[in-house]
């Protein structure tokens, strides 16, 4: 890779000295910034909502800018208060008690928001999932959560199959009354109305259960993996040295519902601090986007590189019809992010991009680009202090720089899954080269101690010259002038282990013919190893992707094997 850097302009970073402070940081050292530390009383909602309401300086501060669709509502520190107390005691009055789970499929509304608090408020286990879930993956979830309570929408209700699932037997709707609501359903609007704005908080050990977030198992299926309340203190310290956030910051964290991204930094991590968040719903034009930042003053926006796709797109011209200049730090996380995108989103705003690295099994930022230090475009930068990470080869040996492995972080930190829920076998997967807590995820690190994202540990290639990411060879691939787009999979081969198909998506001005097909084959081998070249290669006219514009291997994989799939 080439080893280009941009160099920070900043003086006035929250984090000013990445290399002491990480040499020194221990996870205690943060315990102070917390009333529990004092009142030896815990509970998230507390720390990130309550002890704000509770300071006649912050109390009115807004804790929530909401804007989508022509609605627009403010709700400060106060509010919130007052809105989760509410729905805690609905909550409490429907039965629900300390571990039970209650799921929310909704949008990015502020609903969603108060939900989150208001659960966390009973000591209620908060399941989120995607809003964009259909039936069956709602049903799957639910039914392996025995989720007792649902917060949907009217929207989304139609959605839920409650009578085969046996432990739902409560169901809270915003908006109208619908045709596929029955007995066990209420309207948000109406219980809200009638509660009670006061409520004691249900105490909690910090290892009690906060969340579970469903991800996408080994074996394809989904699992629930088990955050706790202790996870503030990664909150805190990444909004802090990542986010760079500070008192007056109006922070927007564009992510889809049901991400872990959305649930942490949208809400909790930047409440801790007590910073004002901005919510609205998707970004499609850079108009869209540059209105929202001049209209609410936003300063730090943490997103996905999609958005910053439709920021470079929109070139200069656009950004400069716009008041913008409250923006001062850009984060991205998801996927990696190319060189040309960050140069070219640095030329229309004039601010580099910073990349991060994070799991829903890490649960937080882990891995990250700081504002006090350099960026090395392509680069996911350093760990987070506090965190231990290695790259280790199949046998747990740590590997030498600019060697593909598997990413491993010392387990302990705050933030760490602490178990799959009903699943503790597939748990062990995680933690079975002890002390280390295995990512999945495969990378290298250079000489500088930077990490280089490789993409998936199953999606690895062993080669004679080592294990080589289907990332790397569909970035070679993606150089040829002839390619639009590329997409590999590997093909189960129990005489070659190694084989794999490129599906590939050419210019217009290139003919998908046998020589081409060949010249490909050659372009890798020359650029990466013999030992990884296709063994096939398919064009076409697209490639399937998923709604954030990425390449959907799994629908590839699907194809190819003749498997029914269905992209929910």
């Amino acid at each position: 890779m080439i080893d280009n850097k941009i160099e920070p302009k900043n003086s006035d970073a929250n984090l000013i000295n990445y290399s002491s402070t990480y040499s020194s940081f221990s996870w205690d050292h943060i315990n102070s910034e917390f009333s529990w530390s004092v009142t030896h009383k815990l509970n998230i909602s507390y720390e990130a909502i309550d002890r704000h309401a509770e300071n006649p300086e912050r109390a009115d501060k807004n804790c929530l800018i909401y804007s989508h669709g022509g609605r627009n509502l403010n709700i400060s520190f106060r509010e919130m208060k007052a809105l989760s107390n509410k729905l805690a005691n609905v909550l409490k009055n429907m039965g629900i008690k300390k571990g039970d789970r209650v799921f929310l499929f909704l949008p990015r509304t502020p609903e969603l928001y108060i939900s989150m608090v208001g659960c966390a408020k009973i000591g209620a286990i908060i399941v989120p999932l995607y809003s964009d879930y259909m039936e069956g993956a709602v049903h799957e979830r639910m039914l392996n959560g025995s989720g007792k309570a649902l917060i949907t929408s009217t929207r989304h209700r139609s959605r839920v199959l409650d009578k085969e699932l046996p432990d739902l037997e409560h169901i809270i709707v915003i908006g109208e009354h619908d045709h596929s609501m029955n007995d066990k359903d209420v309207l948000w609007n109406d219980v809200m109305d009638k509660a009670s704005d006061d409520f004691e908080i249900e105490w909690v050990d910090k290892d009690f259960p906060l969340f579970l977030i469903y991800t996408s198992g080994h074996d394809g299926n989904p699992i629930g993996l088990i955050h706790t309340h202790d996870s503030m203190r990664g909150y805190l310290a990444t909004s802090r040295w990542v986010l760079d956030l500070k008192d007056n910051d109006v922070l927007w964290t564009n992510a889809r519902p049901g991400w872990l991204m959305n649930v942490v930094y949208s809400a909790f991590a930047p409440w801790l601090c007590g910073v004002t968040t901005f919510v609205s719903g998707k970004m499609e034009t850079a108009e869209q986007i540059y209105r929202h930042i001049e209209k609410n003053s936003i300063t730090v926006m943490y997103t996905i590189p999609t958005v910053y796709k439709i920021i470079m797109e929109a070139g200069k011209k656009t950004a400069g019809s716009f008041k913008i200049q409250s923006l001062r730090h850009l984060v991205s996380a998801l996927e990696p992010l190319n060189s040309d995108l960050i140069y070219s989103v640095m030329n229309i705003l004039d601010l580099a991009i910073h990349d991060t690295w994070w799991t829903a099994e890490t649960g937080m930022i882990t891995i990250a680009n700081y504002r006090s230090m350099s960026i090395k475009p392509g680069y996911l930068g350093k760990p987070v202090p506090g965190i231990q990470i290695a790259i280790l080869d199949p046998d747990g040996s740590e590997v030498s720089p600019f060697t593909m492995g598997e990413v491993a972080l010392k387990a302990g930190w705050p933030c760490m899954a602490k178990g799959i829920w009903k699943n503790d076998n597939g748990y062990m997967r995680y933690i079975k080269k002890k002390p280390w807590f295995m990512s999945g995820d495969t990378a290298f690190i250079d000489h500088d101690n930077y990490f280089v994202y490789q993409g998936r540990a199953d999606t690895a290639i062993i080669t004679a010259a080592g294990r080589v990411g289907i990332a790397e060879i569909e970035s070679t691939l993606k150089l040829h002038p002839a390619v639009t787009d590329a997409g590999i999979v590997k093909i189960p081969d129990p005489d070659n282990e190694k084989r794999i198909k490129a599906f590939i998506s050419l210019n217009s001005n290139y003919e998908p013919t046998d020589d081409l097909r060949q010249e490909l084959m050659t372009y890798v081998s020359n650029h990466l190893s013999p030992d990884i070249v296709p063994r096939e290669i398919q064009f076409q006219e697209k490639l399937p992707k998923d709604r954030d514009g990425n390449i959907s291997h799994r629908i590839l994989k699907a194809g190819e094997l003749g498997i029914p799939f269905k992209d929910i």
